[in-house]
C-alpha cells in the first residue's frame, strides 16, 4: 500500500501545482485510488469526490448513467471506462475524471473477462484509455495493481500535457 500511496502523493502534487481537480470512479479497485489520493495532506485542494461503482444500480444512482446510455456497450471495457471518467468529470465539474472497471478475482466476471482484467480511463484536457491483464486471480493483488495502473496512466497523461 505504501507504493500506492506514493503514487497518489505524486499525482496530488501535480494537481496541486496546476490547481486542477479530479473525481474518481472505481469498481474492482474498491476505493484504493481514492484512498491513495486522499492520503495526501491538503487533498481537498484537488479531490472533489469519488465513488465505488460496483453495480448497475450504483452506476445509475451515483453517476446518472442509464441503460440507454449503456446501449451497445458492456461493463469492463475501454469505452465503458471512458464513459465513467467523462460522466464523473461532467457531474463533478472537475478538471479530470478517472475511472477503473474490471474483474479482481478470484474468478472472472459475467462478461467473459478473466480475473485480473481491468480497463482504465482518464478524461480531461487530454484523454487516455488502456486495458490491464495481470494474468492471475489474487483479488487483493489485482485491486492494488488496478489502482497503481490507473494512477500511473493519470500521471503520464498529466505529464504529457
Amino acid at each position: 500500500m505504501e507504493a500506492l500511496f506514493a503514487k497518489g502523493e505524486a499525482v496530488g502534487a501535480l494537481l496541486k501545482a496546476r490547481r486542477e481537480t479530479v473525481a474518481v470512479a472505481e469498481s474492482s479497485a474498491g476505493g484504493l485510488v481514492s484512498a491513495s489520493l486522499l492520503a495526501v495532506p491538503g487533498a481537498s485542494a484537488y479531490f472533489l469526490g469519488g465513488a465505488v461503482v460496483y453495480t448497475a444500480i450504483a452506476r445509475e444512482q451515483l453517476l446518472g448513467i442509464t441503460a440507454t446510455d449503456m446501449a451497445g456497450m458492456r461493463s469492463s471495457s475501454e469505452p465503458y471506462a471512458l464513459l465513467l471518467a467523462r460522466s464523473l468529470r461532467s457531474r463533478f465539474g472537475t478538471s479530470w475524471g478517472i475511472a477503473e472497471t474490471g474483474a479482481a478475482g478470484p474468478s472472472g466476471n459475467r462478461y467473459g473477462d478473466a480475473a485480473g482484467h481491468s480497463c482504465l480511463a482518464v478524461s480531461g484536457p487530454a484523454e487516455a484509455v488502456m486495458t490491464l491483464e495481470t494474468g492471475h486471480g489474487d483479488r487483493a493483488a489485482n485491486m492494488q495493481a488496478f489502482g497503481a495502473a490507473l494512477l500511473d496512466l493519470f500521471e503520464k497523461t498529466l505529464a504529457a500535457r
